[in-house]
Protein backbone atom coordinates (compact mmCIF):
# COMPACT_ATOMS: atom_id res chain seq x y z
CA UNK A 1 0.00 0.00 0.00
CA UNK A 2 0.86 3.75 -0.93
CA UNK A 3 2.07 5.73 2.38
CA UNK A 4 -0.15 8.86 2.28
CA UNK A 5 0.39 10.55 5.86
CA UNK A 6 3.17 10.27 7.89
CA UNK A 7 3.68 11.48 11.15
CA UNK A 8 7.31 11.65 12.27
CA UNK A 9 7.62 12.26 16.40
CA UNK A 10 5.75 15.43 16.61
CA UNK A 11 5.45 17.55 19.21
CA UNK A 12 3.36 20.79 18.86
CA UNK A 13 2.90 23.98 21.04
CA UNK A 14 -0.15 26.21 21.99
CA UNK A 15 1.22 29.64 23.25
CA UNK A 16 4.55 27.97 24.50
CA UNK A 17 2.61 25.15 26.29
CA UNK A 18 3.29 21.43 24.98
CA UNK A 19 0.43 19.91 23.65
CA UNK A 20 1.92 16.76 21.64
CA UNK A 21 4.92 14.74 22.37
CA UNK A 22 6.34 12.70 19.88
CA UNK A 23 3.21 11.73 18.23
CA UNK A 24 3.97 9.19 15.17
CA UNK A 25 1.42 7.67 13.03
CA UNK A 26 0.95 6.05 9.12
CA UNK A 27 -2.16 6.32 7.26
CA UNK A 28 -2.16 4.33 3.51
CA UNK A 29 -4.44 5.03 1.10
CA UNK A 30 -7.87 4.12 1.37
CA UNK A 31 -7.67 3.30 4.94
CA UNK A 32 -9.83 3.48 7.97
CA UNK A 33 -7.89 4.93 11.13
CA UNK A 34 -9.52 5.87 14.61
CA UNK A 35 -8.14 8.32 16.95
CA UNK A 36 -9.51 8.05 20.17
CA UNK A 37 -8.97 9.32 23.99
CA UNK A 38 -10.46 11.21 27.00
CA UNK A 39 -11.52 14.78 26.63
CA UNK A 40 -8.12 17.32 26.62
CA UNK A 41 -6.15 14.50 25.30
CA UNK A 42 -4.66 16.54 22.33
CA UNK A 43 -7.05 14.77 19.63
CA UNK A 44 -8.22 17.78 17.84
CA UNK A 45 -4.84 19.40 18.01
CA UNK A 46 -3.25 16.64 16.17
CA UNK A 47 -6.06 17.02 13.25
CA UNK A 48 -5.86 21.32 13.32
CA UNK A 49 -1.74 20.44 13.05
CA UNK A 50 -2.00 18.43 10.01
CA UNK A 51 -4.35 20.72 8.64
CA UNK A 52 -2.13 23.64 8.98
CA UNK A 53 -3.60 25.87 12.00
CA UNK A 54 -1.08 28.76 12.25
CA UNK A 55 -1.80 28.72 16.04
CA UNK A 56 -0.47 25.15 16.42
CA UNK A 57 3.46 25.52 16.51
CA UNK A 58 5.21 22.34 15.49
CA UNK A 59 8.21 22.54 18.20
CA UNK A 60 9.75 19.18 16.87
CA UNK A 61 9.15 16.31 14.44
CA UNK A 62 7.92 15.80 10.73
CA UNK A 63 4.59 15.61 8.68
CA UNK A 64 4.62 14.12 5.20
CA UNK A 65 1.70 14.12 2.93
CA UNK A 66 1.87 11.59 -0.42
CA UNK A 67 5.84 11.57 0.17
CA UNK A 68 6.15 15.22 0.46
CA UNK A 69 7.28 17.24 3.66
CA UNK A 70 4.26 19.58 4.46
CA UNK A 71 5.23 20.84 8.08
CA UNK A 72 6.02 24.16 7.21
CA UNK A 73 2.97 23.92 4.37
CA UNK A 74 0.31 26.64 4.99
CA UNK A 75 -3.41 25.18 5.29
CA UNK A 76 -4.67 26.52 1.64
CA UNK A 77 -1.48 24.30 0.04
CA UNK A 78 -2.49 21.39 2.15
CA UNK A 79 -6.39 21.21 1.52
CA UNK A 80 -5.00 21.78 -2.80
CA UNK A 81 -2.69 18.99 -2.10
CA UNK A 82 -5.98 16.72 -0.90
CA UNK A 83 -6.17 17.50 2.80
CA UNK A 84 -9.98 18.41 4.44
CA UNK A 85 -10.67 18.43 8.13
CA UNK A 86 -14.07 18.55 9.14
CA UNK A 87 -15.14 21.02 12.20
CA UNK A 88 -16.27 19.90 15.55
CA UNK A 89 -18.10 23.26 15.93
CA UNK A 90 -18.77 24.12 12.23
CA UNK A 91 -18.27 27.97 11.56
CA UNK A 92 -21.30 30.29 10.11
CA UNK A 93 -20.85 32.01 7.66
CA UNK A 94 -22.68 34.87 6.47
CA UNK A 95 -23.07 36.44 2.91
CA UNK A 96 -22.13 33.44 1.06
CA UNK A 97 -24.39 30.34 0.35
CA UNK A 98 -23.50 26.91 1.20
CA UNK A 99 -23.41 26.54 -2.72
CA UNK A 100 -20.50 28.93 -3.66
CA UNK A 101 -18.80 28.08 -0.93
CA UNK A 102 -18.60 24.35 -2.14
CA UNK A 103 -18.03 25.68 -5.69
CA UNK A 104 -15.63 28.22 -4.40
CA UNK A 105 -13.80 25.76 -2.59
CA UNK A 106 -13.93 23.15 -5.41
CA UNK A 107 -11.89 25.91 -7.60
CA UNK A 108 -9.56 26.71 -5.55
CA UNK A 109 -8.67 23.54 -4.99
CA UNK A 110 -8.58 21.80 -8.47
CA UNK A 111 -7.19 25.29 -9.61
CA UNK A 112 -10.12 24.56 -12.60
CA UNK A 113 -13.36 26.33 -13.57
CA UNK A 114 -16.63 24.40 -11.95
CA UNK A 115 -18.90 23.68 -14.87
CA UNK A 116 -22.39 25.06 -13.36
CA UNK A 117 -24.93 22.39 -14.87
CA UNK A 118 -22.46 19.21 -13.45
CA UNK A 119 -21.72 20.82 -10.18
CA UNK A 120 -25.26 21.54 -9.49
CA UNK A 121 -26.59 18.58 -10.56
CA UNK A 122 -23.86 16.39 -8.15
CA UNK A 123 -24.91 18.43 -5.08
CA UNK A 124 -28.26 17.66 -5.75
CA UNK A 125 -27.18 13.74 -5.68
CA UNK A 126 -25.37 14.24 -2.55
CA UNK A 127 -27.74 16.40 -0.26
CA UNK A 128 -30.47 13.63 -1.39
CA UNK A 129 -27.91 10.79 0.01
CA UNK A 130 -27.54 12.86 2.68
CA UNK A 131 -31.11 13.84 3.04
CA UNK A 132 -30.59 17.60 3.19
CA UNK A 133 -33.35 19.43 1.85
CA UNK A 134 -32.22 21.16 -1.44
CA UNK A 135 -33.21 24.93 0.06
CA UNK A 136 -30.32 24.37 2.07
CA UNK A 137 -27.65 25.17 -1.06
CA UNK A 138 -28.87 28.61 -1.47
CA UNK A 139 -29.13 29.63 2.47
CA UNK A 140 -25.60 31.17 4.10
CA UNK A 141 -23.33 28.81 5.16
CA UNK A 142 -24.38 26.90 8.56
CA UNK A 143 -26.56 30.00 9.59
CA UNK A 144 -29.47 28.96 11.28
CA UNK A 145 -28.50 25.70 10.46
CA UNK A 146 -29.18 22.90 13.35
CA UNK A 147 -26.22 20.97 14.63
CA UNK A 148 -27.43 17.68 12.84
CA UNK A 149 -27.56 20.14 9.58
CA UNK A 150 -24.31 21.59 10.06
CA UNK A 151 -22.46 18.05 10.18
CA UNK A 152 -24.45 16.99 7.14
CA UNK A 153 -23.04 19.99 5.24
CA UNK A 154 -19.66 18.76 6.40
CA UNK A 155 -20.19 15.72 4.61
CA UNK A 156 -21.08 16.83 1.90
CA UNK A 157 -18.28 19.15 1.57
CA UNK A 158 -16.39 15.95 1.59
CA UNK A 159 -18.56 14.70 -0.60
CA UNK A 160 -17.93 17.13 -3.24
CA UNK A 161 -14.45 18.25 -2.70
CA UNK A 162 -13.39 14.67 -2.85
CA UNK A 163 -9.74 14.85 -0.61
CA UNK A 164 -7.24 12.20 -0.60
CA UNK A 165 -7.53 12.47 3.57
CA UNK A 166 -10.32 13.79 5.50
CA UNK A 167 -9.77 14.16 9.18
CA UNK A 168 -13.26 14.03 11.04
CA UNK A 169 -12.96 15.77 14.14
CA UNK A 170 -15.80 14.42 16.16
CA UNK A 171 -18.28 14.18 13.59
CA UNK A 172 -20.76 12.44 15.32
CA UNK A 173 -20.97 14.71 18.59
CA UNK A 174 -24.48 15.65 19.41
CA UNK A 175 -26.58 13.96 16.49
CA UNK A 176 -28.91 11.92 17.43
CA UNK A 177 -29.32 8.23 16.20
CA UNK A 178 -30.96 9.10 12.75
CA UNK A 179 -28.25 11.93 11.94
CA UNK A 180 -25.60 9.94 13.19
CA UNK A 181 -26.61 7.21 10.55
CA UNK A 182 -27.01 9.19 7.86
CA UNK A 183 -23.29 11.26 8.08
CA UNK A 184 -22.18 7.46 8.30
CA UNK A 185 -24.03 6.76 5.07
CA UNK A 186 -22.06 9.78 3.47
CA UNK A 187 -18.52 8.82 4.89
CA UNK A 188 -19.16 4.91 2.96
CA UNK A 189 -19.89 6.76 0.36
CA UNK A 190 -16.70 9.11 0.12
CA UNK A 191 -14.78 5.52 1.07
CA UNK A 192 -16.06 3.92 -2.19
CA UNK A 193 -16.69 6.54 -4.31
CA UNK A 194 -12.85 7.79 -3.89
CA UNK A 195 -11.03 5.22 -2.00
CA UNK A 196 -10.23 8.38 0.30
CA UNK A 197 -8.20 7.95 3.15
CA UNK A 198 -10.21 8.84 7.07
CA UNK A 199 -8.91 10.13 10.36
CA UNK A 200 -11.72 9.78 12.29
CA UNK A 201 -11.38 11.65 15.30
CA UNK A 202 -13.85 11.05 19.00
CA UNK A 203 -14.26 9.89 21.73
CA UNK A 204 -17.75 8.37 21.46
CA UNK A 205 -18.23 5.11 18.65
CA UNK A 206 -21.46 5.41 17.40
CA UNK A 207 -19.97 6.56 13.84
CA UNK A 208 -18.02 3.85 13.60
CA UNK A 209 -20.47 0.96 14.02
CA UNK A 210 -20.73 0.91 10.14
CA UNK A 211 -17.68 1.43 8.86
CA UNK A 212 -14.28 -0.68 8.14
CA UNK A 213 -11.44 0.49 10.59
CA UNK A 214 -8.15 -0.01 9.87
CA UNK A 215 -5.76 0.84 13.07
CA UNK A 216 -7.48 2.46 16.42
CA UNK A 217 -4.83 4.74 18.18
CA UNK A 218 -5.12 6.30 21.58
CA UNK A 219 -4.46 9.12 22.69
CA UNK A 220 -3.87 10.43 26.25
CA UNK A 221 -1.95 13.34 27.80
CA UNK A 222 -0.51 14.31 24.21
CA UNK A 223 1.12 10.78 23.69
CA UNK A 224 -0.06 7.82 21.88
CA UNK A 225 -0.18 5.59 24.45
CA UNK A 226 -1.53 2.10 22.30
CA UNK A 227 -1.67 1.08 18.67
CA UNK A 228 -3.83 -1.53 17.36
CA UNK A 229 -7.06 -2.97 15.29
CA UNK A 230 -10.21 -2.61 14.68
CA UNK A 231 -10.75 -4.63 18.12
CA UNK A 232 -9.50 -1.93 20.13
CA UNK A 233 -13.00 0.12 19.67
CA UNK A 234 -14.53 -2.75 21.62
CA UNK A 235 -11.99 -2.80 24.45
CA UNK A 236 -12.78 0.90 24.79
CA UNK A 237 -16.50 0.37 24.69
CA UNK A 238 -16.23 -2.15 27.35
CA UNK A 239 -13.73 -0.56 29.62
CA UNK A 240 -13.01 2.95 28.71
CA UNK A 241 -9.72 5.13 28.78
CA UNK A 242 -9.12 4.45 32.39
CA UNK A 243 -6.59 2.27 31.34
CA UNK A 244 -4.48 3.96 29.32
CA UNK A 245 -4.53 6.92 32.17
CA UNK A 246 -3.24 4.62 34.38
CA UNK A 247 -0.37 3.59 32.44
CA UNK A 248 -1.79 0.53 32.13
CA UNK A 249 -0.88 -0.76 28.49
CA UNK A 250 -1.62 -4.33 28.81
Amino acid sequence: MDNLLQIKDLSVNIENKQVLTGVSLNINAGETHVLMGPNGAGKSTLGYTIMGNPRYTVSGGKIFFDGEDITSLPADKRAAKGLFLSFQSPLEVPGISLESFIRSALQAVTGQRVRLFQFQKELKEKMALLNMDESYAKRDLNVGFSGGERKKSEILQLLMLKPKLAILDETDSGLDVDAVRTVSKGIEEYQKSVNGSLLIITHSTKILESLKIDRTHVLVKGKIVKDSGAELVEEINANGFEQFERGNLA
